[in-house]
């Protein structure tokens, strides 16, 4: 069998043509996780996926998987779940209660461990540093999910522009994820923005509303909605709606 090479690219090197990709995805290895280069690769529709003591490698899947916002498939035990956090939401003793922001570095390494647990994990330390200077950059964001005052859920992603781009999840207790992920899309059509990147297809996103499109679509989305002018994230509570209110 042939051996199939990919572009190393140094620090200062530009990305090749996500078209140059091979038929995995898989487009190039090398460079760095700073954060001009993790913005420049996003923009791209490029992301970053490599096993610890890897290079980091760039990947750029045709399909790509996306959610539509106002698309996000509600069960009917899940929305049961959010009418009964969203009747206390203003309760000071509220059981559940969803935050934006409030500990982004708790979520990462939650996201971490719970990968490490299950079937291994991309999320090393040093994507964990590298996410975190994205999120005091004010580029990638959390969502909580607290029970009782722990933290039993949520998720973290990319926000440019008017585009959200979906990391990774964790659950501690059932449906935790889930209703981080629905809250998150009231969140994001509040401000004006319609899609999450899920990157690659799973029959879990499909069952949450996700779809794929050809990568060519894909890029279309990006150079609209991530040169659209940004609207502010806070650090707080929210509400069902997707509004912030202020933290009991």
């Amino acid at each position: 069998m042939p051996l199939i090479s990919i572009p190393w690219i140094d620090a200062d090197e530009p990305f090749p043509p996500v078209s140059t990709a091979l038929a995995n995805g898989l487009l190039a290895a090398g460079a760095d996780l700073s954060t001009p280069r993790l913005l420049q690769a996003y923009q791209q529709g490029l992301f970053p996926w490599y096993n610890p003591g890897e290079p980091v490698l760039w990947w750029s899947p045709d399909p790509r998987a996306i959610l539509r916002c106002d698309a996000f498939k509600l069960s009917k035990s899940l929305a049961k779940t959010c009418r009964r956090i969203a009747r206390q939401e203003q309760d000071s003793n509220a059981r559940w209660r969803i935050t934006t922001d409030v500990d982004f570095l708790a979520v990462i390494q939650q996201c971490a461990a719970v990968r490490q647990y299950q079937e291994g994990t991309w999320i090393s330390d040093e994507i964990i540093q590298a996410y975190y200077q994205l999120h005091l950059q004010k580029y990638a964001h959390s969502i909580e999910v607290w029970q009782d005052n722990q933290l039993v859920g949520g998720l973290y992603g990319v926000k440019i522009g008017r585009f959200f781009f979906g990391e990774s999840m964790f659950s501690l207790v059932s449906d935790a994820s889930k209703v981080a992920l629905y809250y998150l899309t009231r969140c994001l059509l509040q401000l004006g923005i319609p899609y999450i990147d899920c990157q690659q297809e799973t029959a879990h996103l499909l069952s949450l509303g996700a779809h794929t499109v050809p990568r060519s679509t894909f890029i279309e989305l990006l150079q609209q909605y991530t040169s659209a002018p940004p609207t502010p994230w806070h650090v707080g509570q929210l509400s069902a709606q997707g509004q912030w209110i202020a933290l009991q």
